[in-house]
Parts: structure tokens; sequence; C-alpha cells
């Protein structure tokens, strides 16, 4: 699955890297603009995407999709948590998911993502990436919730996940998931509108090992008292227990 990544990169960086409009740095918000060394779901933080509405603009999104069919605050908050990520092999058949699948497609940008390893009965997390550290976007979907009491909208996205390319199989060894990472050459695609369901499920396969890369990391992400939104989370880190699994 995918419930922890990294978007470090500045805005001029995402504008220039996506082809942005000029003027959209002053329009995000001051919290958007700051690296995110280490974005945790489960806070549904705001982070920024690209929808097919608008996909000249970066956006703030809330992490965590609501359907436009939920009734309530109390219920909105809750189903929440359990809209992260959305499979690629269930999403036409979701109630929570079915509709935004098919008009709501954004690009969420990242530049890394984290996944733990199971060895031994013990959990050894991961920082994964591209090879060449760039840019790249995970395929998400959108929607907007209207607060029927309060009248305050809310827009939020969920990421796609797909089965694990080799690498990842290794990596997130228990489920054998991964995120659907777009190619470069697919991002325009997915934001395109009309997109039949069989083109749609084409592009959410998993991105070849080839392109990626990984390493262990210390497990100060995993602390609730340390500041986790530091560079060094990323740093590598030598577990000797895996060194001699993998015949380092």
């Amino acid at each position: 699955m995918c419930f922890f990544y990294a978007l470090s990169q500045s805005a001029k960086a995402l504008k220039n890297r996506y082809q942005l409009k000029l003027d959209f740095d002053f329009e995000l918000e001051p919290e958007l603009k700051e690296a995110k060394y280490y974005v945790a779901g489960f806070d549904f933080p705001k982070m920024p995407v690209i929808t097919n509405q608008h996909p000249d603009r970066l956006q703030g999104f809330t992490w965590g999709l609501i359907p436009g069919w939920v009734k309530s605050e109390s219920q909105a908050r809750e189903i929440r948590s359990h809209t992260l990520n959305a499979r690629s092999d269930t999403v036409f058949d979701k109630p929570s998911f079915r509709n935004a699948i098919r008009q709501r497609r954004c690009l969420v940008p990242a530049d890394g993502f984290y996944e733990w390893r199971e060895v031994g009965g013990k959990k050894y997390p991961y920082y994964i990436y591209l090879k060449s550290k760039e840019i790249f976007s995970f395929a998400g979907i959108w929607e907007e919730w209207t607060d029927r009491s309060t009248g305050e909208v809310w827009r939020t996205f969920s990421i796609l996940t797909t089965d694990a390319n080799p690498l990842m199989a290794r990596i997130h060894n228990t489920k054998k998931r991964m995120p659907v990472i777009l190619p470069r050459e697919g991002e325009g695609e997915w934001l395109r509108n009309g997109l039949s369901r069989e083109e749609i499920i084409a592009l959410t396969r998993p991105l070849e090992q080839e392109l990626m890369a990984a390493h262990p990391i210390s497990k100060l992400i995993n602390s609730r008292t340390s500041e986790r939104n530091v560079p060094e989370i990323q740093a590598v880190y030598d577990y000797p227990e895996l060194e001699k699994i993998d015949g380092v």
C-alpha cells in the first residue's frame, strides 16, 4: 500500500516539472510550499495535486478521499481512514471510488515513498525513489464533498495501488503491493477525459523496477517523539542482519 511519502522539492521545481502556469506559486498556501520529507496519510495532510479539471494548476487537496454521497462530517472523518489508497483491481467496483476513477483523476507529485520489509519477525523501513531522483507522479483520484451543515467544501484525494514489481515485492513482502507510479509519458493520458475502463486499467500497471531504487533507513520513521520531517529520515542505514541475508 502507500501511506507514507515525500515531496521535498520546491514550488519552483514543481512548476518547471509540470509546466504549470507562471503565477501558481503565489496561489499556494504557505504549508504547501514547505519541503515534506515525511508525509503520513493518517494525519490527513493537505498536499499538492494536479487534477484533470485544472491540469495547469497545483492545488491543495486533503489525503483521504471523501465520496460525494457521504451525509455528515462524522461519516466523512470515519471513511477517509479507509480511502487513503484505492486498489486498481477493484476501483471500478467500490462505491467510494467508482465515480471518481471515471471522471476525476489527478497526479500526486512525490519524490519518494516509504515501505516496510518484514524479516525474521521484524520490520525494517525503506525509502523508495526513482534512480534518476526526479519528481514523479502517483496516479490519484479526487472528489469534492460539501458539508451540508456548514457549506464547507472538502477537496480530497486517494492514491491508487497495484501489484508489486519484483523490487517492491522484495521490500513490501507481506502484501506485495505498490503505489501506481505513472511513467512521465502517461501523466497527460491519466488526466485526459473520456478514457475507457480498459485504457484506465492499462495505465495502472506496475512501474518497471529498473527505473526505481531503494535503501534501508533508520527507525526514526517509527518514532512518535522525534521530528520526522527532516532530510535525515531518508539517509541510508545499515542493518547487519539485512546485509547478511542480501549478501552485501
